[in-house]
């Protein structure tokens, strides 16, 4: 993980244009080398390796779902929206570049991932254009209307709301879950694997990505701000639906165990061992992380 995070660090340090006004440029790069867990990228890596390909072929996927990712969190803390001022350790991008910066730096950012994805592919001239363009339409569906953008209206008009289960595991299906999955798929994808291995990658992937959803909350409800790098009890106070406010802690606690159990499961079916470790390790780390 810290050598495939830093390797696509690194490349969206290339990637990320320096352009006119400059606070743009400022803006996109401030949140976009921030740091994180890279969890995204590495899951594009590892998926793409587990079908036999190198790690280079999916570095142009891993930066653009890294983009994507991180223009959501930018809209995600605005004042519209979560109205966050802290974000991995240090200032929200609104707060250190102003509303209308941050909001334009994240527009910019979705462009970009598409531009960096689809360049990427044609530079390496090893991933077929019929894979690309597959890679592109799976992560423009889970940025959207199919993902990030419905589970984010979702989120925000339950707030305050009676809300079951089935419609919180929606929200995070669509606004944590689907971008997770995308991210593992579209590696999948340029690495060449078959519809059957992409099927069981994106099970995989749904999983976990749930999982990293109800460990987020309980996270928030157990730990400070100081151990998190952002804002802790935003949810309970912002009386949002979570799986702790829904189950209780135990019980979410017990859901995160299934939900790793049933990501490890899905790994069973590729016979090489050694190609499955990361992604299994992975799964683990998100389970059992503290922030």
């Amino acid at each position: 993980m810290s050598a495939n995070g830093k390797a696509v660090h690194e490349a969206q340090d290339r990637a990320l244009p320096v352009c006119q006004p400059e606070r743009l440029s400022e803006s996109m790069r401030y949140s976009v080398l921030a740091g994180g867990k890279r969890v995204r990228p590495v899951l594009a890596i590892a998926a793409c390796e587990l079908v036999g390909r190198s790690a280079a072929a999916a570095t142009p996927v891993a930066c653009a779902v890294e983009m994507v990712h991180t223009m959501s969190l930018i809209h995600d803390d605005m004042p519209c929206m979560d109205d966050d001022t802290l974000r991995r350790g240090r200032q929200a991008n609104h707060v250190a570049f102003g509303e209308y910066t941050a909001l334009l730096s994240g527009d910019a950012l979705l462009a970009l991932a598409f531009e960096h994805l689809a360049r990427g592919c044609a530079d390496l001239r090893v991933v077929p254009a019929e894979r690309a363009l597959r890679a592109v339409a799976k992560l423009g569906n889970a940025a959207g209307a199919g993902g990030v953008a419905a589970g984010q209206v979702a989120d925000k008009a339950s707030e305050g709301k009676p809300v079951s289960l089935a419609m919180l595991e929606f929200i995070h299906l669509h606004k944590t879950s689907r971008l997770n999955s995308a991210a593992a798929v579209c590696g999948a994808i340029v690495g060449g694997g078959t519809d059957g291995q992409i099927e069981s990658v994106l099970r995989y992937a749904r999983s976990v990505g749930l999982l990293f959803q109800v460990v987020d909350d309980v996270l928030d409800v157990t730990r400070t701000s100081e151990q998190l790098g952002k804002t802790a009890g935003k949810d309970q106070a912002a009386d949002k639906a979570t799986y702790p406010k829904l189950l209780g802690v135990e019980q979410a606690q017990a859901y995160m165990t299934e939900l790793l159990a049933m990501a490890e499961a899905e790994l069973q079916g590729f016979d090489d061992a050694e190609r499955a470790a990361p992604l299994q390790h992975l799964a683990r780390f998100i389970a059992y992380r503290q922030n």
